[in-house]
C-alpha cells in the first residue's frame, strides 16, 4: 500500500496537475516552504500529521499565513476523528505525503480575514465544511459542493473517476494536497464559502460536526430516497450509522436495523441506548448457516426497503477478499455491498456512503439487474446543500448531535486518539477534541479525559 501511494505522489508528478484550479495545491503543512506558507510572526502551531502507514504523530509546525485575498485564518477550538481517517492511516488513499496535516472536521473563531472575505470578521465562531469549494461553479451554484470544479486539479483523480471531486481539508494530495483541522489553526480558501457562522445557542460540541457527520448522514439517507414507512438496514453503527438511523426515523422509516460486529459490537448496545426504537443485528453471533441476507429476510418479509453502507470498503470479511486486497488485486471489497443488494426487497434500493477509493472483485451484478435492484453512490456530501437547515433543526431541538459524542480529548493526545480509535478501543464513538483555545465542555457533554 506504502509502495502504491509513493507511486501515485511520482505519477502525478510526471503527468502534472490540470489547470482547473483556481487556488493553489499541495499546501498541506506550512513548514514545507515557511517563507511562502507560514506566517510572518514566526509562531508556532501544535498539529498532527501522517508520517507513513499506521503512522501519526502530534508535531510542532508553523501557523499558517493569509495567502489569498479569499483566505481566513481559523483559531481551531473543535476538531475530531473520523473513520475516513482510518482510511489515511492505513494509507488506503493515494497520494499522502509524510508531514501531511490530517483533518477535515473543524469548528474555531476567525483570526485573520483577507481583503476579499465579506460577512465575516476576526472573533465569529464559525464552522468549516470538510470540502473547499468556489462558490461560483456549475456544481457549486447547484449547491453540490462537494464537487466543485475549481479546487481540486489532481489527474489522477481525473483519470480514475471521470471527473475530480471538490479540494478537501487534510485528505491527502489526490484531494487537491490542503492543509487539516487536527491542529491549532487552519487556512481556509474562500472562507467566506466555505465556513458557516455559528450563533450563541449551538455549542462547538454540536456546531462541529456540520462539517462532515451530519451532513453525510443526512445526504446518505435523502439521496437514498428513505421516505415515510420505509424498513431501513444501515451496516455500521459508528457515529454516520448512528446518525442515518436516527435521520430514517426523523424521515418516518417503520423500522431501522442496524449491523455491526467483531471488535465493534459494542456499538450496536450504544445506538439501542440512544436511540431505543432501533433494532440490530450482531453478525458475529449468527449461528452457522446463517448469513446477513438470509437474517434480514427473517426479520422483515422479503428484506429491507433500503440498505445503506456506513463502513468502507477496505475491510475484507472472507479470505478471499482479504489476499486480494492485501496484492493489490482490489482496492475495495464488494462483501458488504453484495451483502446489501441480496438483502433488499427486489426493486430495493441501496446507499454507499462509506469511503471506495478504486475497484472490486466479485461484484454480484447479476442480482442488481435481475431483481432491479437500485445501487446509489451517495458521492461526497455535498455539506453546502444541507449545513443552514440542519443548524435550524439543531437549533430547534430536533437534531441533537451529541447522542454520538462519547469522549473529549485534547489535541496534544491526537496520535493515542487514532491508534484507540482503529482498534475500537474504550468504546470510542464520536469524539470532541479541544485546543488551548477551546471553551469549557458545554453542558451535559463529556468532560476532558487523558491517555497519559
Amino acid at each position: 500500500m506504502a509502495a502504491t501511494a509513493q507511486g501515485a505522489n511520482l505519477l502525478e508528478k510526471a503527468l502534472g496537475h490540470g489547470e482547473n484550479a483556481v487556488i493553489e495545491q499541495d499546501m498541506t503543512n506550512p513548514s514545507r516552504d515557511r517563507e511562502k506558507y507560514a506566517d510572518p510572526s514566526g509562531e508556532k502551531m501544535k498539529a498532527l500529521v501522517w508520517n507513513g502507514k499506521n503512522s501519526v504523530q502530534v508535531v510542532e509546525t508553523f501557523k499558517p499565513k493569509i495567502i489569498g485575498d479569499k483566505d481566513v485564518i481559523v483559531k481551531v477550538t473543535g476538531s475530531t476523528i473520523c473513520g475516513s481517517d482510518l482510511h489515511l492511516l492505513h494509507g488506503a488513499v493515494v497520494e499522502l505525503q509524510k508531514g501531511d496535516i490530517l483533518g477535515h472536521e473543524f469548528c474555531g473563531k476567525i483570526d485573520s480575514v483577507g481583503p476579499a472575505v465579506k460577512g465575516l470578521q476576526p472573533g465569529d465562531r464559525v464552522v468549516a465544511s470538510f470540502q473547499i469549494a468556489c462558490g461560483e461553479c456549475m456544481y457549486c451554484q447547484r449547491k453540490i459542493s462537494s464537487q466543485c470544479e475549481r479546487t481540486n486539479a489532481n489527474t489522477i483523480e481525473n483519470i480514475m473517476y471521470g471527473g475530480r471531486t471538490a479540494g478537501m481539508f487534510g485528505y491527502s494530495h489526490f484531494t487537491g494536497g490542503f492543509a487539516g483541522g487536527q491542529a491549532e489553526y487552519a487556512r481556509v480558501p474562500y472562507g467566506d464559502v466555505n465556513l458557516l457562522k455559528l450563533p450563541d445557542d449551538v455549542p462547538d460540541e454540536k456546531g462541529l460536526y456540520l462539517s462532515d457527520v451530519l451532513s453525510t448522514s443526512w445526504n446518505c439517507v435523502v439521496d437514498t430516497g428513505v421516505k415515510e414507512g420505509d424498513v431501513v438496514a444501515i451496516w455500521g453503527a459508528g457515529p454516520i450509522g448512528q446518525m442515518c438511523a436516527e435521520m430514517s426515523f426523523m424521515r418516518g422509516a417503520k423500522r431501522v436495523i442496524v449491523i455491526d460486529g467483531g471488535p465493534a459490537a459494542w456499538r450496536l448496545d450504544l445506538v439501542k441506548e440512544k436511540t431505543p426504537k432501533v433494532e440490530t443485528l450482531n453478525y458475529t453471533d449468527l449461528p452457522r448457516g446463517t448469513s446477513v441476507t438470509s437474517k434480514l429476510k427473517e426479520m422483515e418479509h422479503g428484506g429491507p426497503d433500503v440498505a445503506l453502507e456506513c463502513v468502507a470498503g477496505e475491510y475484507a470479511k472472507g479470505w478471499a477478499h482479504y489476499f486480494e486486497l492485501m496484492l493489490g488485486m482490489e482496492t475495495d471489497t464488494s462483501e458488504i455491498i453484495n451483502e446489501m443488494i441480496t438483502s433488499v426487497k427486489n426493486y430495493g434500493r441501496c446507499g454507499i456512503t462509506g469511503v471506495y477509493v478504486g475497484f472490486t472483485n466479485h461484484f454480484n451484478i447479476g442480482s442488481l439487474m435481475e431483481r432491479g435492484i437500485r445501487l446509489i453512490g451517495n458521492g461526497q456530501a455535498p455539506v453546502h446543500l444541507y449545513w443552514t437547515d440542519l443548524l435550524k433543526m439543531i437549533q430547534d431541538g430536533s437534531l441533537d448531535p451529541t447522542i454520538m459524542l462519547s469522549h473529549r480529548v485534547d489535541l496534544s493526545e491526537m496520535d493515542t486518539l487514532y491508534q484507540k480509535f482503529d482498534q475500537r478501543a474504550d468504546h470510542l464513538q464520536k469524539v470532541f477534541v479541544q485546543t488551548k483555545f477551546s471553551d469549557p465542555p458545554a453542558e451535559g457533554t463529556p468532560g476532558l479525559i487523558s491517555w497519559k
